[in-house]
């Protein structure tokens, strides 16, 4: 298989001969020289080689780590294939006609060719340590956060300075000299996942956008060769981040980038999964250099200012700021999930104004938002503008409930661990498949469903799970991951495996994941479908749904990890509430109903007006005779916590039209302020109720339903809040004259009176008061926010969000920190020394969200950060998610 592979001195020998067949398009030289004397080659590739350092560019390194022979392989494959295909392919000729790219394909010859020729798992490069031990981990020795390790012996020993090794420095000082620079790409395997560049402070950066979309469009180009998705994940605390990495030197100068971890093994085999790993990354390598004059300074500015202008239950408006320009116009990207690319596919908008109202949303949804500007004489765009997160009001008839496993009800169960199976809850991550280490493995997530009433009727449910490492399912395409509901009844202690592993599910939900799908630091979700709704509302009056996430249980021969980590938000390796599992729920209750006779009927002709009579039709001079009829509103509940689910107006006819003309009958809600001809004749019509009514209808039955449809019952609920009887009038149409026509409906009297029959449910419809007199101070090292919750019988809480740019103007808009029923919290996580903005929210049962209130802050002097707590392990510890 290694015979497969490249070796340096054949990958020199390549780029002489590229060079030599296509010097108009590459050029090949060495940008300094390792300590066994090999050349670090540097490939240059731009469609006129004389002007390459004049234009934006794409830096691509390879093999940094010896063991990882992906990044050299993958520069050859791309190099062939642009100097093939230049001529026949736009895609090719654009993007090196703007671009040039700087191409790297082993940064590491020395410790390369030692794995190639003595040991196959060797990391570092050649350095003599004079302590009888060799080698430093290139990408622990950049100047970023460099750390000296005493320990020469380990895998990722950083050297006695930074920059100390001849292949970083050579590096350094390339990229010192080639402001041209825009974007970097340092290629690695294992994972088949991104790591975007961090600036140690776990907050959002102006980038951080950049980076995302910039992987998650690479990640599509992968997914069109092979159908991979490929993960994307930043350092979150308390994630350990590296210290003195590439990819955060080239972070620090303003370069976007990331490494790249190509394939399920440091060295797989070459036809059965090399190849593909090769051939699905270059596109995507294609696609970020096309990319690199978008973020040059030949590109227009950013957007400013991107934030939600208003939030509906069906649409959302969107505003920004941009000098006035006729060159520039916008590209507004829309989608449902986070980290998702911004293509075609999702652009919903190009739009020269500055605001945008986007319809036909769904309601209780989240949506995520990107924008940058496009100049459309250069054809150069933007950089994004930082992601804007809602999510839409519930339609009125709608609760919400985002629910959360508590510690003692989240873990995992291993076959080889069944001492240790009960510390396993609120500790560490869940390790789910199979290892020769722990055996068969489970998750189990046991959600307490007493918060959700037991007459709830399900109108969408969601469940969650964050991907945090991937590293240990090492085998491609082989197995999958589900997640199937579990009797609760049938389990006694959900830490035991056995019981765990021989409980036979109910149902498994939605899709299962593959493992080409296994995302780390993508959400996982599943949309349940009706029949698992249906089980959801069972497990209410149960009191408990349990979960069980399960992978392979099997091992393919010579493999020794098909194992997934997700994150459980707890303990020494959870990430904090924004990663826990959590199931979401979308619901509505059994509607209530109440049926109001009329407290009058007339009927209203040009001669008189009748009482306790319902007639409507034509008079014997042919002028209209109308029917009205009134209802009070004294037996309906608080307007301000009812919401009309259902209306329909009853009404039985006593005879029929002996005549075959089409006379037709309809019901208006109307506005009336006297009962005379004049003034239901010129009534202020509000609404028609429902579909007209045929002569012939009223001869093939006698009784009536008029439906209120949404419109309608909307001006019925403004009525009611104002306190305003409900008049009703029955008009008569004909397409000719008609005389002498009149139909009786029955009266007050009878028992086939006309019925308003109104169903609803009880609800607030109104957000509360905003909290009010929001301050920030620091104390021991943390922002500390407090406020005063709004005195209110149906306040549940208030809510706080962080957003490093702009105010939060909706729940979803930034960082949630805390929700609950105190007056104060801390921003745990957060930065002192980085101004931010926060918002709190007061919120209801439902919940409604009130109107913001919002601080500014920023420290007037440097708050001393403790320091991160960075790796311990070496990366083959399957305890502890590693960025390499």
């Amino acid at each position: 298989m290694k015979k497969q592979y490249t070796s340096y001195q054949e990958t020199m020998a390549f780029l002489e001969q590229a060079q030599e067949k296509y010097p108009e398009l590459i050029r090949v030289h060495s940008i300094g020289t390792t300590w066994e004397g090999r050349p670090i080659m540097m490939a240059t590739l731009s469609a006129n080689i004389e002007t390459a350092d004049s234009k934006p560019a794409l830096l691509f390194t390879g093999t940094i780590h010896a063991r990882e022979w992906i990044g050299n392989e993958l520069a050859i494959k791309f190099i062939d294939n642009v100097l093939t295909n230049i001529d026949h392919n736009p895609s090719i000729q654009q993007a090196l006609s703007r671009n040039t790219l700087y191409m790297v394909p082993c940064l590491n010859p020395d410790g390369f060719e030692y794995s190639r020729t003595h040991f196959s798992f060797w990391r570092k490069n050649r350095r003599d340590n004079g302590d009888g031990t060799f080698g430093v981990d290139l990408n622990r020795n950049f100047g970023v956060r460099f750390k000296r390790s005493a320990d020469t012996t380990v895998n990722t020993y950083s050297g006695p300075a930074a920059f100390s090794e001849p292949e970083t420095a050579a590096i350094r000082d390339f990229v010192l000299t080639h402001k041209n620079i825009t974007i970097a790409l340092d290629y690695h395997s294992q994972g088949n996942v991104f790591f975007p560049a961090h600036k140690f402070n776990h907050e959002s950066e102006i980038e951080g956008t950049d980076l995302n979309v910039l992987c998650a469009n690479m990640n599509r180009e992968i997914h069109k060769v092979t159908g991979r998705q490929y993960g994307i994940h930043r350092g979150k605390p308390p994630t350990n981040l590296i210290n003195g990495s590439g990819r955060e030197y080239y972070y620090s100068l303003g370069i976007i980038s990331a490494v790249v971890e190509v394939g399920t093994r440091n060295i797989p085999d070459y036809m059965a999964n090399m190849s593909q790993s090769v051939d699905e990354n270059v596109p995507a390598v294609l696609y970020a250099l096309s990319e690199a004059k978008n973020y040059s300074d030949e590109a227009p500015a950013r957007v400013d200012n991107f934030t939600i202008e208003s939030v509906g239950v069906y649409e959302a408006t969107l505003c920004w700021d941009y000098p006035e320009s006729d060159d520039i116009y916008f590209e507004l990207y829309r989608s449902e999930t986070v980290k998702s690319p911004c293509r075609e596919d999702n652009l919903i908008a190009i739009i020269g104004k500055h605001t945008f109202t986007d319809v036909q949303l769904k309601s209780g949804q989240k949506y995520f938002y990107n924008i940058r500007a496009v100049n459309k004489v250069t054809d150069t765009k933007s950089p994004f503008s930082p992601e804007i997160k809602l999510k839409t009001q519930l339609s009125e008839d709608e609760y919400f409930r985002g629910l959360f496993p508590s510690k003692r009800d989240i873990g995992y169960v291993g076959q080889y661990t069944l001492e240790k199976n009960r510390d396993h809850f609120g500790y560490n991550s869940l390790f789910v498949g199979v290892n020769k280490r722990r055996g068969i493995c489970y998750g189990v997530i046991a959600f307490n469903m007493e918060n959700l009433p037991e007459d709830a009727r399900i109108k969408n449910a969601s469940f969650s799970l964050y991907p945090m490492n991937r590293v240990n399912a090492k085998v491609e395409n082989f197995g999958e991951w589900t997640v199937s509901i579990l009797d609760p009844s049938e389990i006694s202690d959900i830490t035991d495996f056995n019981q765990i592993h021989q409980a036979k599910p109910i149902q498994t939900l939605g899709d299962e994941i593959r493992s080409d799908k296994l995302t780390q630091g993508i959400w996982s979700h599943w949309d349940l479908n009706v029949a698992e709704r249906r089980i959801i509302r069972k497990s209410i009056k149960n009191g408990t749904l349990l979960l069980r996430v399960e992978g392979p249980r099997k091992l393919p021969l010579g493999a020794d990890s098909q194992m997934m980590q997700f994150d459980i938000g707890y303990g020494k390796f959870g990430s904090g509430i924004h990663y826990r599992p959590n199931l979401e729920v979308i619901y509505t209750l059994p509607s209530k109903q109440v049926e109001l006779t009329p407290s009058s009927i007339n009927t209203v002709s040009k001669a008189e007006v009748k009482q306790n009579e319902l007639q409507s039709g034509f008079d014997k001079n042919g002028d209209v005779v109308y029917g009205q009829m009134t209802f009070l509103t004294e037996n309906l509940p608080d307007p301000k916590k009812t919401v009309i689910t259902e209306a329909y107006l009853t009404m039985s006819n006593e005879n029929a039209l002996p005549t075959s003309q089409d006379i037709r009958f309809t019901i208006e809600l109307a506005g009336l302020e006297d009962l005379d001809y004049q003034s239901v004749k010129n009534r202020e019509k509000k609404e028609f109720i429902g579909y007209e009514v045929s002569n012939a209808q009223l001869k093939d039955k006698n009784s009536h339903n008029f439906i209120f449809d949404s419109y309608c019952r909307e001006a019925l609920e403004e009525m009611h809040a104002k306190h305003v009887p409900f008049h009703f009038v029955v008009r008569s149409t004909s397409s000719s004259a008609e005389k002498n026509m009149l139909v009786n409906w029955h009266d007050l009297h009878s028992n086939q009176v006309c019925k308003l029959v109104i169903k609803y449910i009880e609800r607030r419809k109104e957000p509360l008061p905003a909290p009010a007199n929001l301050s920030v101070t620091l104390e021991n090292r943390q922002v500390k926010l407090s406020w005063s919750n709004p005195k209110h019988a149906d306040l549940v809480g208030a809510f706080v969000v962080r957003n490093r740019f702009h105010s939060p103007r909706s729940p979803l808009d930034g960082v949630k920190l805390y929700a609950g029923s105190d007056e104060y919290t801390y921003d745990n996580f957060g930065n002192p020394n980085v101004e931010k903005y926060y918002s709190v929210f007061a919120y209801d049962d439902v919940p409604n969200y009130s109107a913001p209130v919002s601080v500014y802050y920023s420290s007037e002097e440097v708050i001393p950060v403790e320091e991160e707590k960075y790796e311990k392990q070496e990366e083959e510890d399957d305890d502890e998610p590693l960025i390499d």
